[in-house]
């Protein structure tokens, strides 16, 4: 047994110095044990060669079994070091959901208890869209983007003007005279690279609106038209999607969640009629304190949030007035109308 062990460290170091690999000398002191162990089990007993190489089978076949012991612990104990000793992820590398640097930017939604993980994954896979990129649009576009909504639509015909910039944040003086959809969507991914930006460069129609919002989970209205309010009402009505409307005048604001589906009442239970003229005046005839819109725009924001990640209460049949002048706000019930001509039938 003695010569063997020798021959197999004559084998392992002749090898070595040839400069055969470390699996290629295994492999030849392995070939050895073979026919050693062959020898052992073929001749008969008291032939020469075998009593040289040990006489028996039974001490080859157990140092054959330790053997494979020492090398299966040795291939366990490699793997496991390198589970242990496996290198960070790169920045940007996807850990589930969220890459390391989602997890990094939306660490303070995830650690409230009412969003948390599963509430950040609710706005990255969520789709809204917002109708203008005005004064209720900017700040209401800017916060979804932070927030992480995944998908956000903008649908817009206008173009920066100076006039605008006293109060629509998004945009900047640099962009004056571009689309207001391309600057918003300049402005959204500058904050986050990490969302989808679909700008509309056109007017919203009754012809495209339905199938437009059909692709959303919630809209954002913040227009100052009534018809293109009513227009929105009646699509969002139609296609079943959730309605947060806006508004703004001088120094007062109201924002309520309109969502029929749900029991909530519809745009036109609250506002059947077109007002009278002059009594509703747009922005641009009345004028706008600068602040205000950033208010209300923030606060459809918010209630955008609280209604994709199902926390808190919404705004669902009750509407938040907020007077800037004597800094109070106050919030009235709504009721739905049965005789609603958009949503009696639901």
């Amino acid at each position: 047994m003695f010569f063997v062990l020798f021959l197999a460290g004559v084998i392992w170091l002749v090898a070595r110095r040839a400069g055969l690999p470390s699996q290629a000398r295994w492999l030849l002191v392995g070939l050895l044990y073979v026919a050693v162990l062959g020898v052992q089990i073929i001749l008969p007993e008291g032939t020469p060669l075998r009593q040289m190489t040990g006489g028996s089978p039974a001490l080859w076949l157990l140092l054959g079994a330790f053997a494979a012991l020492v090398v299966a612990y040795r291939e366990i104990l490699k793997r496991v070091r390198a589970r242990v000793q496996a290198p960070p992820p790169a920045t940007g590398e996807q850990l589930g959901p969220f890459s390391d640097v989602e997890l990094d930017r939306y660490a303070r939604h995830i650690v409230m208890r009412e969003i948390g993980g599963v509430g950040q994954k609710r706005l990255k896979d969520a789709k809204v869209l917002v109708v203008g990129a005005g004064g209720l649009g900017s700040p209401a576009l800017l916060y979804l983007a932070g927030a992480g909504v995944g998908t956000i639509g903008v649908i817009d015909h206008d173009t920066v003007s100076l006039s605008n910039l006293q109060r629509q944040v998004i945009h900047t003086d640099a962009r004056s005279g571009m689309p207001k959809v391309f600057s918003a969507e300049a402005a959204m991914k500058a904050l986050n690279p990490h969302v989808t930006v679909r700008p509309y460069n056109r007017r919203l129609t009754a012809e495209i609106a339905e199938e437009l919002f059909a692709d959303y989970d919630l809209i954002l209205d913040g227009n100052d038209t009534f018809q293109t309010r009513a227009l929105v009402n009646k699509a969002a009505v139609a296609t079943g999607k959730p309605l947060i409307s806006g508004a703004i005048a001088q120094w007062e604001g109201q924002i309520s969640l309109f969502d029929p589906v749900r029991g909530a009442p519809c745009y036109a239970c609250i506002f059947p009629t077109e007002p009278a003229d002059g009594l509703a005046p747009s922005c641009a005839e009345a004028g706008v304190a600068g602040p205000l819109p950033g208010v209300i725009g923030t606060m459809m924001a918010l209630e955008a949030m609280k209604e994709i990640t199902q926390a808190g209460e919404g705004l669902g049949g009750r509407m938040m007035l907020y007077d800037a002048l004597s800094a109070e706000t106050r919030t009235v019930k709504l009721k739905r109308r049965a005789d609603c001509p958009v949503c009696g039938d639901i």
